[in-house]
């Protein structure tokens, strides 16, 4: 399997989730910050064994200041039951933390992050594998995957194919829930969810095996 050349930055250094969560409600590290609501940090266990990790907030999320709290969080959740995993058992994050958008009216539209958007957020991301230490990363999406691997893959060619970073820790690479959604296709989109939630057994799997491994060590 291949290795991953993006590793966590060690700069800056937190003490612990909280405080990086309060050092990025300052954050201006790219201009999306001037229209966001605010910044949306990660969510879980501070020692999850499974961190998942999409493009950014959405609509809801902005506004509530959660991760994976709108449609595709539903989604998500109901996904993530089906898997036979716990959303209160994984950290929930984005790789970029504030939402970008196009008004149009009473609407905000979604905007993808650029290059330099994903980059300057990525010091989050990184304090945040940091101080979780998970034995299991899932990127949601062609952002959240380019985000971790430092470069931009098709998530057919990524996906299926989990990949060990250097620093240990395993990267699944699936979709992102939204894809899902956007599906217009009743049947298509059942298919894509099977998928889906076969991405996410094989993560329960793996740390099932991983578990038992060490027991009988």
């Amino acid at each position: 399997m291949a290795s991953s050349r993006t590793e966590p930055s060690q700069d800056p250094a937190f003490a612990d989730l909280e405080a990086a969560r309060a050092a990025i409600e300052g954050c201006t590290r790219c201009p999306l910050y001037a229209n966001a609501t605010q910044a949306v940090f990660g969510e879980g266990p501070p020692d999850a064994d499974v961190m998942l990790v999409g493009e950014q907030p959405g609509d809801r999320e902005d506004r509530d200041g959660r991760p994976f709290v709108g449609p595709a969080g539903r989604l998500l959740d109901d996904v993530l039951v089906e898997a036979g995993l716990e959303r209160a058992a994984v950290f929930l994050t984005n790789a970029v933390k504030h939402f970008k958008f196009l008004p149009r009216g009473k609407r905000r539209l979604h905007q993808k992050p650029n290059a330099a958007e994903i980059s300057a957020c990525a010091v989050w991301l990184h304090a945040e594998r940091a101080l979780v230490r998970p034995g299991v990363i899932v990127a949601l999406g062609a952002t959240a995957a380019r985000s971790l691997i430092g470069r931009v893959e098709t998530i057919a060619k990524l996906r299926g194919a989990p990949q060990r970073m250097a620093d240990g820790t395993m990267l699944f690479i699936t979709v992102h829930p939204s894809y899902i959604l956007r599906i217009p296709d009743r049947a298509r989109a059942a298919t894509e969810r099977t998928a889906f939630t076969r991405d996410l057994v094989a993560v329960r799997t793996f740390i099932e095996r991983a578990s038992n491994s060490d027991r009988s060590a």
